[in-house]
């Protein structure tokens, strides 16, 4: 029942800036972490930042000091700031949340994905 729906997504000049969203909705009670991933054609899906229920945030070497992930708890969504954008950036951006229901059962959730490409 719980579903992520992703937005954000497009056509964006090298050094530009986008902002990803990503919404939860469904039977969440709460939210052990929210992550971001991104997969570009013939590569494997990579992961790119974490944000965990406290707040804390990991990224990867790749995007590090050009994105930020942060979340609203209110209204269940993370968001991923992207900045100083390079043609490398460009992939399918994937949201994941880690979702524990009422029974206390950890599962993951995953959007359908949204394109990001960075073209001059």
């Amino acid at each position: 029942q719980v579903q992520l729906v992703e937005s954000g997504g497009g056509l964006v000049q090298p050094g530009g800036s986008l902002t990803l969203s990503c919404a939860a909705s469904g039977s969440i009670f709460s939210i052990i972490s929210m992550a971001w991933y991104r997969q570009a054609p013939g590569k494997q899906r990579e992961w790119a930042a974490l944000i965990t229920s406290g707040s804390s945030s990991n990224y990867a070497a790749s995007v590090r000091g050009r994105f930020t992930i942060s979340r609203d708890n209110a209204k269940n969504t993370v968001y991923l700031q992207m900045n100083s954008l390079k043609p490398e950036d460009t992939a399918v951006y994937y949201c994941k949340f880690l979702i524990r229901n009422a029974l206390g059962s950890a599962y993951e959730y995953w959007g359908q994905g949204t394109q990001v490409t960075v073209s001059s």
